[in-house]
């Protein structure tokens, strides 16, 4: 709550008042314009002598119509223009809370959890203040002022009307909030299920299409489909008898107005002109008190919004800006990275994902870490990269634990992945991502160092050309470059290459390698990889099976001390290639 609503709050606390003033006046016109309206039309109908009798009452009608139409309009413009500018705070605030841990997110929270919280947990928090704070707060403001006027002719009925309009006002929102509850929570679930279903279909849509079972998803999809419409279509139900008793309960006020209104007529009290125009005004006040049962319901849906947000936002140590030292303020030049026996499994349950491996990488080693899918290669990574807390041992760059880096991470570690996403916009936008202070020259020079500025001055714009969708316009290899130019810019002293060869041709392969370990010289690489083609160039490599360190020395020693990765590397790296490979070292 502090977090995300009371800055937000603070900040735009001007524009909600404004908001709510405007709606109040507009309740305040509509009301004025039924009240005169029945006041005229009394009027009217005892044929006064000289239309001047009822000019000042036409007027009045003329001036609360028009009023209530400006007044409905400029309340509208005034909260939905703050509440924007508070969704859009919250939506960036939300950004900067996973930006520095998504990759712990992905591993902690399934992708429809994340979209789940993304489509839907922002959105009910905008209709807090939409649906609920500015309806509540006029209502209770229109609520006293219409007691107070009561009060002026009669007290005692002033005070009759008042328990009377509690009935709407706060039993009836109440009984809405407990029967409704329970209903809410399961659509919440079926929903955040929906998500998860889809997300699924999504990332393995080609799995369920070669297995044939799509027809098993759709089933299932629709099993949880017709649950949340069955929910809905109940409190649907529950809404239309509410609204029903509601109409009902306003239409027994409008009775005992004329009752009231008749009576106080016959003592003398009140002009007979005013029984039309307190039974109509009824009409415009409880426009007001009906929305309130809608706007309370929903205040479980904000408590799970809100708690789903900060679930999120805790995913590391609270504490952690207080244990980082002030070295990580500023970019360190140099990184020891320690692996100390470490161990870890992602549930209890779960086999050993990493298990007691050991390693010190000094600045400016090499590493390559080999194995098969679930060897345990991504998981190191991530602990490396601090998005995983190790369940034994440790894992520190200069003796910092990698987990507690948080944000400053970013500045000492850079991931070179296989799929580098680039965004719809220009080609010198996207190598900006990589540092956003850098200017034009020190980015056509990191694009000369990885070989594309020649290919992008011949673009129809040169920098200036627009990507299209995933950078479309470059090819695999190309978009790697690209992504490497960006971590050139940003010039941290670690950096993970996560398979960036993957699905390219050897050729390609090797040339992109060789670019990479020449303009990355000096770094700390660390090489994800199931291809040994490279392996010759780095300083150390493992072989991780099950999470153990299977093999583990300089691709030399290793071809000569195991059959196993000699036979690998025969089968990885094409003849002429490793013919090319052994001249190389030879003329060296």
């Amino acid at each position: 709550m502090k977090e995300w609503l009371v800055p937000s709050v603070k900040r735009h606390w001007r524009g909600l008042l404004l908001a709510a003033f405007l709606s109040l006046m507009a309740l305040l016109c509509a009301s004025g314009l039924l009240f005169t309206s029945g006041f005229l039309i009394s009027k009217a109908a005892l044929r006064p002598e000289n239309i001047l009798m009822i000019y000042v009452p036409i007027v009045g009608v003329r001036t609360f119509g028009t009023f209530r139409a400006v007044f409905n309009y400029a309340g509208r413009l005034a909260s939905h223009n703050t509440i924007l500018r508070i969704l859009s705070e919250m939506r960036a605030h939300l950004y900067a809370k996973l930006e520095p841990s998504a990759l712990f997110i992905r591993s902690k929270y399934k992708t429809g959890n994340i979209l789940s919280v993304l489509s839907e947990d922002i959105e009910h928090l905008q209709d807090l203040f939409l649906r609920t704070v500015l309806p509540g707060s006029i209502a209770l403001v229109i609520y006293g002022l219409w007691i107070a006027v009561l009060g002026i002719f009669d007290r005692s009925f002033a005070l009759m009307m008042a328990l009377y309009l509690l009935i709407l006002t706060i039993i009836l929102p109440l009984l809405s909030l407990v029967q409704m509850k329970n209903d809410h929570r399961k659509i919440a679930q079926n929903r955040h299920q929906l998500y998860e279903q889809l997300t699924d279909a999504v990332l393995g849509s080609a799995d369920w299409m070669m297995s044939g079972r799509q027809e098993r998803f759709l089933d299932r999809y629709e099993k949880i489909e017709k649950k949340s419409r069955l929910a809905e279509a109940k409190l649907d139900g529950y809404r239309k008898w509410r609204d029903f008793i509601a109409q009902g309960l306003i239409g027994i006020c409008v009775m005992i107005m004329v009752i009231w209104s008749g009576h106080m007529v016959q003592n003398g009290v009140m002009d007979h002109t005013l029984i039309a125009a307190f039974a109509l005004v009824i009409f415009s006040i409880s426009e007001s008190f009906v929305p309130l049962s809608e706007a309370v319901e929903r205040l479980p849906q904000y408590q799970q919004s809100l708690n789903r947000l900060e679930q999120l936002e805790d995913v590391e140590d609270s504490t952690r800006e207080q244990i980082i030292n002030e070295q990580w303020r500023n970019q360190a030049k140099s990184i020891t990275l320690d692996v100390d026996h470490v161990s870890f499994k992602y549930s209890e349950t779960d086999d050993w994902a990493v298990h007691d491996l050991t390693l010190t990488l000094p600045q400016g080693a090499k590493l390559a870490v080999i194995g098969r899918s679930g060897a345990g290669k991504s998981t190191l990574a991530h602990l490396i990269y601090g998005v995983l807390e190790p369940t034994d041992g440790t894992v520190s760059l200069n003796g910092t634990p990698a987990h507690q880096m948080g944000a400053y991470r970013s500045a000492q570690i850079s991931v070179l992945s296989q799929d580098p996403h680039l965004f719809d916009t220009s080609v010198l936008n996207n190598l900006a991502l990589g540092s956003p202070d850098a200017t034009f020259d020190e980015i056509v020079a990191v694009t000369k160092q990885v070989g594309l500025h020649q290919l992008i001055e011949k673009l129809p714009e040169g920098y200036h050309t627009q990507m299209h969708e995933a950078g479309s316009i470059f090819s695999g290899g190309e978009r790697e470059r690209l992504a490497l130019a960006r971590i050139l810019l940003r010039d941290t002293p670690v950096v993970i290459l996560d398979e960036p060869t993957v699905g390219l041709d050897p050729l390609t392969e090797r040339t992109l390698l060789a670019t990479i370990f020449t303009t990355l010289e000096g770094k700390t690489l660390i090489w994800i990889t199931h291809h040994l083609m490279g392996t010759e160039q780095m300083d150390k490599v493992i072989f991780l099976e099950n999470g153990r360190v299977h093999l583990q020395g300089t691709h030399d020693h290793l071809l000569m001390a195991s059959e196993r990765y000699k036979h690998l590397y025969a089968l990885d790296v094409p003849q002429h290639l490793r013919q090319l490979v052994h001249e190389q070292k030879t003329e060296v």
